[in-house]
């Protein structure tokens, strides 16, 4: 789904509390909707924004609803320009 390797959503796991995936006996995680959005998240700030993992936390901790809020307006602009793109290239 993200693209990196699953030693680094570990790594994410460990260092960010917000993702909380559920363990069973065998140790599989079963991440919830809310964990995969957080994980959303945490990869817009440090993989697209390029935010270092303390700038992320400490953006996630000190104002998460406008961070939420602005990570929204930039998918669903993201949307809009994949399907202006497709529509650009029917044409």
């Amino acid at each position: 789904m993200f693209d990196v390797n699953t030693s680094l959503i570990r790594f994410w796991e460990k260092e960010f509390d917000i993702i909380k995936p559920h363990k069973n006996k065998k140790g599989n995680r079963f991440f919830t909707k809310q964990d995969i959005t957080n994980l959303q998240l945490i990869y817009h700030l440090v993989k697209e924004r390029g935010m270092t993992l303390n700038g992320a936390k400490k953006k996630i901790r000190e104002n998460k609803e406008d961070t939420n809020n602005n990570f929204e307006v930039v998918q669903s602009l993201t949307e809009i320009r994949n399907l202006l793109i497709q529509i650009k290239d029917n044409l």
